[in-house]
């Protein structure tokens, strides 16, 4: 079966993010795995040398989150990891160790028990994880069912690498996808582009008989559109690709997913290019 993880630290932000995943998990058939990851001593560090307690009240909070959710995972099993060091390089590993199908993280977790925040680690989640990554939103009003799923198309070589993904989730939930043409140029020959691209995506969607609509907007910022789109079809998830930068031997998201990770109030899944996969593993 699948593998679904969900990175935790107690705030009501990666509760909601479990309550997502086992929706998903129960639809897809997985199992899910919760990962904590406790932070390394450091000198002004408020939890210098009580990880044994700190840990103690961890797992004693798992088997609270096990014996009220288990009975809501139809398909498989609810499991608990303990990991210590950076957040995101933690659940990233954890995720490689597992050979996740998904991650599921909140985006603005806030937590008085963890001494970190997993939402702001929630971009570099994102960009280090080697399976693609769902984050949402404290405010988000989570819904059992995915009916409406935006996946924006632009004139980057990697925009449909996407829909694959995109489509067996559909195939799963029977949604409709919504294919968002994004014209954020004034260039005839990459507005070409980006409709070569659009009519590409439709025609894979038409051949595998997924129910889809299509719509163009012109638009400077594909964050904003995307965004302001799915608010206005009420859609339940945004499905995008990483478009990460490569510099000075880091890897960053770029300005648009970035903007995406931080601000949508829909629901995100990040996917990395196939082309920089190896990199950001």
């Amino acid at each position: 079966m699948k593998q679904i993880l969900v990175a935790i630290d107690f705030s009501k932000n990666s509760i909601q993010a479990l309550e997502y995943a086992i929706s998903i998990a129960n639809t897809v058939k997985a199992h899910i795995m919760m990962v904590w990851v406790d932070k390394p001593d450091t000198e002004d560090s408020i939890y210098k040398n009580t990880d044994n307690e700190h840990r103690h009240e961890a797992k004693l909070r798992f088997e609270e989150l096990i014996t009220k959710y288990s009975k809501s995972l139809k398909k498989g099993t609810l499991s608990y990891k303990l990991r210590k060091g950076k957040v995101y390089k933690e659940i990233a590993n954890q995720a490689k160790y597992n050979d996740a199908y998904l991650i599921v993280t909140g985006s603005h977790g806030v937590s008085g028990f963890e001494s970190f925040m997993i939402g702001s680690n929630a971009s570099k989640i994102v960009t280090y994880s080697p399976c693609p990554v769902v984050t949402l939103r404290e405010s988000y009003s989570s819904k059992k069912i995915i009916k409406k799923i935006v996946i924006p198309v632009d004139n980057s070589s990697s925009t449909r690498q996407k829909v694959p993904f995109a489509m067996e989730l559909a195939q799963y939930f029977g949604s409709e996808i919504h294919v968002l043409e994004v014209q954020s140029s004034t260039l005839k020959s990459i507005r070409a582009m980006v409709s070569s691209y659009t009519a590409q995506v439709a025609k894979f969607l038409t051949d595998n008989k997924v129910p889809h609509v299509v719509k163009s907007v012109d638009a400077a910022n594909i964050t904003s559109a995307t965004i302001k789109y799915a608010e206005e079809e009420k859609a339940d998830l945004i499905i995008i690709m990483t478009e990460q930068e490569e510099e000075t031997a880091n890897i960053w998201l770029g300005p648009y997913a970035m903007q995406m990770v931080n601000n949508s109030p829909i629901p995100v899944l990040s996917i990395h290019p196939k082309e920089i996969e190896s990199l950001a593993r």
